[in-house]
């Protein structure tokens, strides 16, 4: 990946057009209401954010310093417009995010029930436009030599953006030089599923086969594996083909388990949660910087934990995601911290149950 970084964050890559990220999948706008314990028959006042979990995972490691960007698609209408616009103001390559004349770009609400109900209301009728990301239009070469790449499994739920997602996945496994990491987030959405669980769990394989990392909550794991002890998800997906597993527990942290024999558990940082909704898409996002960076695994994995319990503290997604400024502080102030765990130079200056973005 080229010369060595100086900053203590990890190699930078050797061809400056090469993306440190890719993220493919869901993106769109989410209406947030602006009172907490209110049902949304009885909010007066929103605000409008970027959404999308793949969106909002590279978000936050652009937040963190890295080079990201994001394939997906919207309507032709405002809303896409203004995806596009938040992308480009958070640093995030939007190049790959096209429009569909026939769908609206999705918009989604939340309540807000800290600390642990955010009932979720998806609007993607007929058809959301990031399900019309088609493999002929895929620029390969960018996915191949992204250093990571990451992809969900909401991606895989219809036609054509499944065999999109797959063909990515593939590209990927041709030839894996100089890559660090390809990532599947389980992201188990079941309004997005008419199979169930059942019928996404062949395609869930499939994706596995070709993935080198993969993320979920005990609830994604059980709908990918079949199992639900997190000692046996991790397991479970190792066997199906990753070197890494991820399994978030909740209240019970974060196990890390990979091929080699290195693990981590490590415990969820306390905050008062304000919104939980995104917490996992920085907690994503932190995984990537962390594996682009090199470090050791539970290091990863603390970093990781640490900014999705910032974006928990906070009201909103993409907006919410923390600097590497703020998650060194709360490390440090947790007795958490790291030689190292300090910013990025030239990160983006500072301007989110299930604890991930819509």
């Amino acid at each position: 990946m080229g010369a060595p970084r100086t900053d203590g964050a990890g190699p930078r890559p050797a061809d400056a057009t090469r993306y440190e990220l890719i993220t493919m999948g869901r993106i769109g706008v989410d209406i947030y209401p602006l009172q907490t314990g209110v049902s949304l028959a009885r909010v007066e006042t929103f605000a409008k954010y970027l959404g999308g979990s793949a969106t909002n995972v590279a978000v936050a490691a652009a937040r963190l310093g890295r080079r990201t960007a994001v394939v997906s698609r919207t309507g032709r209408d405002p809303f896409g417009a203004y995806c596009r616009q938040a992308l480009a103001e958070f640093g995030v390559d939007g190049r790959w995010v096209t429009e569909v004349p026939d769908y609206p770009t999705p918009v989604t609400f939340c309540e807000i029930f800290p600390p642990d109900h955010f009932p979720l209301y998806f609007y993607r009728e007929p058809k959301a436009p990031d399900l019309e990301i088609h493999a002929a239009e895929l620029d390969r070469a960018a996915i191949r030599e992204a250093a990571v790449f990451w992809m969900t499994g909401t991606g895989l739920c219809a036609e054509p953006s499944r065999a999109a997602t797959l063909a990515a996945l593939e590209t990927r496994r041709a030839d894996r030089s100089g890559q660090v990491a390809t990532v599947f987030d389980l992201d188990w959405r079941p309004m997005f599923w008419e199979a169930g669980p059942d019928g996404a769990r062949t395609h869930y394989e499939q994706a596995l086969a070709h993935a080198t990392v993969a993320v979920g909550n005990l609830e994604e794991c059980e709908v990918a594996t079949g199992e639900r002890e997190p000692e046996a998800c991790a397991q479970a997906l190792l066997e199906r083909g990753v070197e890494l597993a991820v399994v978030k527990q909740g209240p019970r942290g974060v196990l890390a388990v990979h091929r080699d024999g290195e693990r981590a558990e490590v415990p969820p940082h306390p905050v008062e949660v304000v919104n939980g909704l995104g917490a996992g898409d920085a907690f994503g996002g932190a995984l990537c910087h962390g594996l682009l960076a090199g470090w050791e695994l539970e290091r990863t994995i603390r970093h990781a934990n640490a900014a999705g319990a910032l974006v928990a503290s906070r009201l909103s997604c993409s907006a919410a995601m923390p600097t590497a400024e703020e998650v060194a502080a709360l490390l440090d102030a947790d007795g958490r911290g790291a030689p190292g765990d300090g910013a990025v130079p030239g990160a983006p200056a500072a301007h989110d149950s299930k604890g991930e973005s819509p």
